[in-house]
């Protein structure tokens, strides 16, 4: 099975080794790596075309964010399943794709734990993401996979289809949810860490940013699953993550 991994990326010229690497060590070697550049004026670019490697392809171009990137990954990838890792993290360890492609020759859709790390070198957790098993409503009680750890078939992208750009803050949601509670596809827990997230991006990046994220989470809500004006996810979401703060280690 041929895994589509894509890195959107913009000014990450401080980080993104981290990411062409670990992909590069992966044991699973049917794979390609798109980074979706937005027109960096670092050297993103330059760092991305030293690697001599033909399973590693390049698109920089200017966007309209983050979502508005990814969706261009979803119309170019090649391969069997698609998912996604951020320009300043890395895989765990080389058998971090292994994990995911053999889940995904049982199930249409893969889920993985991910570690929140200070920094790639160091290593030192801050929060530790353990999923727990999937059942069709899960979203309404607050529940959600890391979308770091999020890969899904083919057949599962083309029905679901591209990010929302309506929802700035909080479209990766939107997407998994889409994926699992408007579809019938089936989805397998991978019980083990397949993703180091460095802390401070776009999903972590301090309670303000979480709160706007939580807001838009139960539109996502409302529109999807006619959620109410304030649902039981808008509480369980962020108490659900309480476990994860205290886990680590």
């Amino acid at each position: 099975m041929k895994l589509s991994v894509i890195t959107v990326s913009f000014n990450s010229a401080a980080t993104i080794r981290w990411t062409v690497e670990s992909f590069l060590e992966q044991s699973h070697t049917d794979a390609e790596l798109l980074v979706v550049d937005g027109a960096s004026r670092d050297d993103t670019v330059e760092i991305v075309n030293s690697y001599d490697d033909p399973r590693i392809r390049l698109l920089s171009e200017r966007d309209k964010g983050i979502f508005d990137a990814m969706n261009k990954g979803l119309r170019l990838f090649e391969g069997d399943a698609v998912g996604f890792l951020n320009s300043d993290d890395r895989y765990h360890d080389r058998e971090a794709l292994s994990a995911i492609a053999e889940a995904l020759s049982q199930s249409d859709i893969a889920y993985a734990d991910i570690d929140i790390v200070e920094n790639h070198v160091t290593r030192k957790l801050v929060r530790r993401w353990r999923n727990t098993a999937w059942r069709k409503g899960a979203f309404r009680g607050g529940w959600m996979p890391a979308h770091p750890g999020f890969y899904v078939r083919r057949r599962v992208a083309e029905a679901v289809g591209p990010f929302d750009l309506d929802f700035p803050n909080a479209s990766d949601y939107d997407w998994m949810l889409r994926a699992m509670e408007l579809f019938d596809f089936p989805a397998r827990h991978v019980d083990r860490v397949v993703v180091d997230m460095a802390a401070g991006g776009n999903s972590s990046s301090g309670l303000k940013a979480y709160m706007r994220g939580n807001m838009e989470s139960l539109r996502v809500r409302r529109r999807r699953l006619n959620a109410g004006l304030v649902d039981a996810a808008f509480v369980m979401k962020p108490l659900r993550k309480l476990p994860q703060w205290l886990a680590r280690g």
